[in-house]
């Protein structure tokens, strides 16, 4: 058989790749997996009583309703109105099989093949896959200092093809948290192109900030030219559950349920339920996690301090470190082998999020215990 050659000529997960290292150590020591930012924590206790109770529910494991569970799209968007400077209907809301297939679906939607879209660099590895596998030409966006992008600069990689520009912030990798009126220029250049601005904030509740993210919502144009991504996996640790969101207009909403018609017919029930549960009874307990979480940041900066092994932080916030390592006469992969294999540190190359080998590694602090991050300096001391 013959494969398409947009699938054929794209990297395999970064995730898998990694995890595929841990097979071949054959030391005894424990591993520092600092490699997917996924919580390592058990969900709160009313999610997991939930859960239970709807596995023994006669309806679940019906078809939701495909836009998803009304409760669920009321509860986020109320969630969301609270949290954001302007109101969010539930018929604003649609819930999809995690905030991966948010993305495939809205991308999908507003594209065809030859199209463009801008990514800002570094970038979210499956935003750049998903896009090629459809045929979209991606133009990068380097950033400036502090890596913040610049609406100015984008403006110059803009055709008359290009249909989306997307923003990731906080950052995978970089966990930048990228500012409000940053935000509202690319909104601002977005409109003015006639283009849809997607922002990906899956990790939101993970900012240092304490106030909104953006006061997008409180235009009464939003809905135009602004698309919002979201994640249940982090806030309520329930990534298996394959549960998130895009919040946009009717018209951008419609269009997705098409393409969502035809890759899962809706998200899964017990998912949605799990996220309910949360977004109703675990609100206390998300904001305690965010705080330890920080805390943890807070530990990982201290413990890089001094550079161990030639290992620097360029950034971090919310789940990551974006870290340079000392070896720029060795491939990045090469490098998060010789890690994994000789000093029981699993790591993501840097190279799964840019064009080049910048001499990156991407460090997810999030996923170890507090006596974890205190071993990890001496481990990385020991790299030749």
């Amino acid at each position: 058989m013959r494969f398409s050659e947009r699938v054929s000529e794209l990297v395999h997960s970064p995730i898998g790749a990694a995890h595929a290292l841990v097979g071949l150590r054959s030391n005894d020591r424990p591993l520092l997996d600092l490699s997917q930012a996924a919580p390592s924590f058990p969900p709160a206790d009313a999610v997991v009583t939930r859960i239970a109770q709807v596995a023994t529910e006669p309806d679940s494991g019906r078809y939701p309703p495909q836009a998803g569970l009304p409760q669920l799209r009321e509860a986020f968007a109320e969630d969301l109105t609270s949290g954001y400077e302007g109101e969010i209907s539930p018929d604003s809301v649609l819930i999809t099989a995690g905030c991966n297939q948010a993305f495939c679906v809205v991308a999908s939607a507003l594209t065809a093949p030859g199209d463009e879209a801008v990514l800002v660099a570094p970038f979210y590895f499956n935003h750049d896959m998903w896009l090629k596998i459809e045929g979209v030409k991606v133009r990068y966006l380097n950033p400036g200092q502090g890596l913040i992008p610049d609406p100015q600069q984008a403006q110059s990689l803009i055709t008359e093809k290009t249909k989306l520009i997307t923003l990731v912030t906080p950052g995978n990798p970089t966990g930048v948290t990228i500012p409000s009126d940053v935000i509202h220029g690319f909104a601002d250049l977005a409109a003015r192109n006639d283009l849809a601005l997607v922002v990906d904030e899956t990790y939101r509740s993970f900012r240092n900030e304490s106030d909104s993210a953006h006061q997008l919502f409180s235009n009464m144009d939003w809905a135009k030219n602004v698309i919002s991504l979201h994640s249940f996996s982090k806030d309520f640790a329930i990534p298996g559950y394959r549960c998130g969101a895009a919040v946009g207009g009717q018209l951008a909403i419609t269009e997705a349920l098409k393409v969502l018609d035809c890759i899962a017919i809706s998200a899964p029930r017990i998912g949605q339920e799990a996220a309910l549960a949360g977004l109703l009874h675990a609100q206390e307990w998300r904001l305690r996690q965010a705080d330890r979480i920080k805390n943890l940041e807070q530990q990982f900066l201290e413990a890089m301090r001094k550079e161990p092994g030639g290992f620097k932080v360029e950034s971090s916030g919310a789940y990551f470190g974006w870290v340079k390592h000392p070896r720029s006469d060795l491939p990045t992969e090469e490098v998060v082998k010789k890690l994994v294999l000789e000093h029981d540190v699993l790591a993501i190359p840097g190279t799964a999020f840019t064009v080049n080998d910048d001499s990156m590694i991407r460090l997810s602090f999030a996923n170890l215990e507090p006596q974890q991050i205190s071993e990890l300096p001496s481990r990385l001391a020991e790299f030749p």
